[in-house]
């Protein structure tokens, strides 16, 4: 398995799909917060951990090629199923109704102290 180039997909894959920024998976991976859950983030950090075991001769051998190749296809598996439209659409319709509620209780606050001081 060639894991430079398998994890220059994967970091591919995060920006288009789940649009974090960065150089390499490492980066994308301590700036995908929320975006990604706990168990994937703990794959991603399976194949940095091994690229950098590999740049040891002596510390290669603990790299274990199956683990590397499930964690990888984990993460490319849910990563498919991520809709970046789907989410920047639900993103806004979240921020507007956030918003319209954040309005529609000042706007009770503000009849309530109209009623109360008597100007209605």
């Amino acid at each position: 398995m060639d894991l430079d180039r398998r994890m220059a997909e994967l970091a591919a894959l995060m920006e288009e799909r789940l649009g974090t920024r960065g150089a390499g998976l490492e980066a994308k991976l301590s700036r995908v917060g929320r975006r990604l859950p706990r168990r994937l983030k703990r794959e991603a950090a399976l194949l940095v951990e091994a690229k950098e075991l590999g740049a040891n001769p002596k510390l290669v051998r603990r790299v274990d090629d199956r683990r590397l190749k499930k964690a990888a296809r984990a993460l490319e598996r849910h990563l498919e199923t991520v809709d970046a439209s789907e989410r920047r659409t639900t993103f806004w319709i979240r921020w507007l109704a956030g918003n319209a509620l954040n309005l529609l209780i000042v706007a009770g606050l503000a009849l309530a102290f109209i009623f109360w001081r008597g100007l209605l």
